[in-house]
This record gives structure tokens, sequence and C-alpha cells, in this order.
């Protein structure tokens, strides 16, 4: 029986990449570290691809722009540079490439810059999601898949962190959009019958991971002999997800957006399920690179969570997400990455 699931299940997905091998995926944030990972996938399954990035200076621009060049390399990528905040831009881009699909990773990131710079993250996080959906509508998007993070749970109580759980309580202007994003999302669900996945990402890593994050900074200064900032005693800990766990977890999602099992709103961890400590973190990176890591103790910061645990029960029964890689292996893999250049 569970071979038989396993052939229905490959000839399902088989005739769902042959009714879109003719359409296409609009991915925002394409040239980032993770919407370049799901658009390689989508490449690799026959899926025409259409990415929108802007190239903001949020972290160096060159290695957006090196991304899309790897992207472009391939005949079923296309690359339309525009900022989603840019209504006019963004209808564009739909009434002239009409995507079956819309994958919208792309946002402002970061709990501490989202302090310092409250507006922005609204106007690119909401603001600009509300343009998406509405043009999602007009031009009749079948699925929409919304990048949601695991700061919507703020300081949860109760690990691991489930869909269904309180998230009334977000403690940094970033986690706000997005929890706040999420309810556009399920307005838009309720309004206009559109079929919308809302995916709460938890700390991605691996291979291109944004040099602005605590692994890819660490790998460097460990490497260098250089002090490791520590905020806090290192007991703060994070669920951390290989970036090919995540981009498992996105496809599955695509799949299954609009099916007939799954035909509505609803709400997905795409987690590690294996919490590693601060601590534990930068020993793991200092054994991987092969030095002792100096650490330099700080006091926490503002909007820093102090816990992340993805209870994955429900994407684990409905999309069928199992995180495969761990935290060590990714590390390792990354490492050799930068190694490699």
């Amino acid at each position: 029986m569970a071979e038989w699931c396993n052939l229905w299940g490959r000839h399902q997905l088989g005739v769902w990449m042959n009714q879109q091998s003719d359409q296409c995926v609009l991915v925002t944030g394409a040239a980032g570290f993770i919407g370049s990972h799901v658009s390689h996938r989508l490449l690799d399954r026959g899926v025409k691809v259409v990415g929108v990035d802007n190239f903001n200076d949020f972290y160096d621009p060159a290695i957006k722009r090196a991304n899309a060049a790897s992207l472009a390399k391939h005949p079923g990528f296309t690359l339309m540079e525009a900022d989603i905040r840019d209504r006019v831009a963004i209808h564009e881009v739909f009434e002239q490439k009409r995507p079956a699909s819309v994958i919208h990773l792309a946002a402002m990131a970061g709990v501490r810059p989202s302090i310092a710079n409250p507006s922005l993250y609204v106007e690119v996080n909401l603001n600009a999601t509300v343009h998406l959906l509405d043009l999602a509508v007009q031009t009749g998007v079948k699925r929409f898949l919304f990048a949601s993070s695991s700061s919507v749970y703020g300081n949860n109580d109760k690990v691991p962190f489930a869909e269904d759980d309180p998230v009334d309580h977000p403690i940094s202007p970033y986690a706000a959009t997005k929890k706040a994003g999420e309810l556009l999302c399920h307005s838009y669900h309720h309004l206009y019958d559109l079929p919308i996945f809302c995916l709460r990402f938890f700390t991605v890593f691996g291979p291109g991971q944004r040099p602005d994050l605590a692994i890819a900074k660490f790998l460097g200064l460990i490497a260098e002999d250089r002090p490791i900032p520590m905020f806090g005693d290192g007991s703060t800990s994070r669920d951390y997800t290989y970036i090919d766990d995540i981009v498992d977890g996105v496809l599955a999602a695509l799949d299954r957006c609009g099916g007939a099992e799954l035909p509505g709103y609803r709400i997905y961890n795409l987690g590690g399920q294996d919490p590693v400590s601060l601590q534990e973190m930068i020993q793991t990176i200092g054994e991987v690179v092969g030095r002792q890591p100096r650490i330099n103790q700080l006091q926490m910061q503002p909007g820093d969570v102090e816990r992340t645990w993805a209870d994955l029960n429900r994407s684990s029964a409905e999309l069928g997400y199992q995180p495969r890689v761990s935290f060590k292996e990714g590390v390792k893999r990354q490492w050799e990455r930068v190694q490699r250049g």
C-alpha cells in the first residue's frame, strides 16, 4: 500500500508539472538567498519562473546579481527588475506574464533593523503585499504562497510552537508585519476565494546564506580568529532549518495549495525541529572551521526572542514535510561553499 501511495503521489506531481510547464510561477525576491534556491528547483522541474527583485542594498547587491546571473543561464527564467512597492511596475509584470502561481518571498528582513526603521517594514512587508494580492485576484492567479516567519510567535511560553498557538504579542515591528501579512492573506482568501498558504520559516541557513545572518558571519569571524559577538549568556536557541529542507517545504506547499484536499487558507511551520542553543551553534561552527571560537559576550538585544522551536505535526501530515539535514551537516555544507568561493 505504501509503495502504491508513493507511486500515486509521483503521478499526481507529474500531472501538476505537466499542467504548469506552459505557465509560470512568479517568485518575488528571486535573487535572494531563499528565492534563488526556490527558483532553481522550480526550473529543474521544467516550470517557467518569472523572478522579481529590486536588488536593494540591505546587503551587497552584487551577491544578488550573481544569483540572478546564475538563474538567467536557464532558458525558463525571466528576470523583471522591479520594486514590489511600485504598483505600476508590478501591474505590468502580472499583465505581461500572467503567472498561474505566486511565491511571495520578498520582504525587509531582520528584527533589529525593523526597530530602527519600522515605516520601511510596513511599506515593503504590508503595503507591497497588498499590491501583490490585488493583482493576483485581478489576473486570476490560482495559488499564492506567503513567506511568514517564526518571529510571529514572540516569546511563546509553550514549546514547540504550533500553528494554532496565539500569536497576538509580537515583540518587533518585523514580527508584527509578518503577522499582519498573514491576516491580509486570510482576508483575501475570504473575500475572493484565493487559495493561500502562509509558510512560517524558522531561521534558514546553508550555502548562499545572507551575509548579515549569524552563521555566515560567524564562519568568517572564526576562520579569521576574530571574536564572536554573543548576545546574552548563550542559552537562547533557534530551530535552524537547512535551505534544501525549506525549499522542499515550499514546493510541497505549492503542489498542494488550491488542491481538492487543501483548497483554502492554511498556515504551516517549516522548521528543523531540533533547536540549537547559541553556545552550541558557536561551538559547532568552531569544530567545522577547525578553530576555537573567541567570544565577546554582550547584552541581549531588544526584539530578540529567547527561543524558537517548530511543531511540524501539521506540515508533516498535510505537506509530507520532513527536514533531513542536521545542523552540523548543514554548517559543513555551508563552510564548504565558502571555501570554494
